[in-house]
């Protein structure tokens, strides 16, 4: 036997899909030496069932609900991207309180998700009761979803256009709810950050741990507050507005060394910038009209307007009311020539985007539907961001990217 020859053993080790912290159905082949990770292979599909090629089968209206499903914990954020593609295909024009109760369903789901985020996350490194106590909160939040759509979970709630603006009406009830939960929820948030922010174990768990660079964050496509961790001030939201958003008061969350740690921060003050946009997006409702005026479609069948004492009252024959049926129940008239585009939406986990080609039927007017999930992009990243570190940093590494596999697989 040679002098100092060093003989290193390889372990390959399976890592789920039935491990608790796997989130999901992830598998990961660990390449390990001792507990030092060399290689990280992730296996997905576990959960594929073709979310795709089933909306390519379905009216407009029929695939709302399919987007719900992708990433569970953000139900409303996704189908609300698809509808802001319809609404682009047929140039259909939006309220301002229809697009003020979006921001304030959509900040709703924004908090439903990093409470779930940051809890499950503190479960995997081994804290228990911030778990327990965001549930609680998270409870609350989906009674908001149920007082609108009936659903706790998949509400299947936004529409195109302002075919379902009746139900975008703001009650007092629920005006009054809301107002009290986000003055609440304030004080949650700092019992949650009491717990763990200056927490010994948590911040030597997270600081220095999955560090990703400006240039590394690039080239693997992230987004979100994965992105944001780095300093790059990245957020669809203000950089390409939708709804309302720019005309509301707020700011994007940055970091600065890109670890862990960071985007725990990142996620904690996004959650109070969304109690700001809610409370923001409140108090101008009170200032709206919440009359319920229906869709416009086309000049040609438009409802018929009138005025009595400065307000626009609409009615319709027999023959509008045909083709309003027609266009509500899904089959959308053909109001721009291009038969294709990409929009994206800043989703709480990252940038979800849609690419969308229509066809000329009215069954199937979807013909290709390509969906962009940030939870994708960030798991190819998972090699990169846990080669040479433990392996208890891999679980902690998955927690922070935040992956749900619906929109992984799809």
């Amino acid at each position: 036997m040679q002098d100092n020859l060093i003989v290193y053993n390889y372990l390959i080790v399976n890592f789920g899909p039935q491990h608790p912290a796997a989130h999901g159905v992830l598998r990961l082949l660990l390449e390990l030496r001792g507990e030092f990770v060399y290689m990280v292979d992730p296996h997905i599909g576990l959960l594929h069932r073709g979310t795709e090629k089933l909306i390519e089968t379905k009216t407009i209206k029929q695939a709302i609900p399919y987007f719900d499903r992708l990433d569970y914990v953000s139900a409303l954020a996704q189908e609300h991207c698809y509808v802001l593609a319809m609404e682009s295909f047929f140039n259909l024009p939006v309220q301002s309180n229809v697009s003020l109760f979006r921001v304030i369903l959509l900040e709703v789901t924004r908090l439903l998700n990093h409470l779930l985020s940051i809890t499950t996350h503190a479960l995997d490194v081994g804290a228990l009761t911030p778990f327990l106590w965001a549930f609680e909160e998270r409870e609350k939040l989906m009674s908001f979803y149920e007082a609108c759509s009936g659903a706790r979970l998949h509400a299947a709630f936004f529409a195109v256009g302002n075919s379902s603006s009746s139900a975008y009406s703001m009650t007092d009830k629920l005006w009054n709810e809301l107002k009290f939960f986000c003055s609440e929820m304030f004080y949650r948030l700092d019992e949650l950050e009491d717990l763990l922010t200056d927490n010994f174990i948590w911040v030597s768990r997270l600081r220095n741990v999955g560090v990703i660079s400006i240039v590394d964050s690039i080239r693997y496509s992230f987004s979100g507050p994965v992105l944001r961790s780095c300093g790059v001030p990245w957020d669809i939201r203000m950089l390409r507005p939708y709804e309302l958003y720019n005309e509301l008061d707020w700011a994007i969350s940055l970091g600065s060394s890109g670890d862990c740690y960071d985007r725990y921060l990142i996620r904690m003050n996004e959650m109070r910038t969304s109690l700001g946009l809610i409370l923001n997006s409140l108090d101008l409702m009170k200032g709206v009209d919440n009359s319920v005026i229906l869709s416009t479609i086309d000049s040609k069948y438009s409802l018929k307007s009138s005025k009595f004492s400065g307000k626009e009252y609409f009615t319709f024959d027999m023959e509008l009311l045909i083709n309003h049926f027609k266009n509500m129940s899904g089959h959308f008239l053909r109001l721009v020539e291009r038969n294709s585009l990409y929009l994206s939406t800043e989703t709480p986990k990252g940038e979800f985007g849609l690419t969308i080609d229509m066809s000329d039927s009215f069954s199937k007017p979807i013909n290709r539907c390509k969906i962009k999930a940030p939870g994708f992009f960030h798991l190819q990243g998972l090699d990169y961001m846990c080669t040479s570190s433990y392996l208890a940093d891999v679980v902690t590494n998955i927690g922070t990217l935040d992956i749900v596999f619906g929109e992984v697989d799809r």
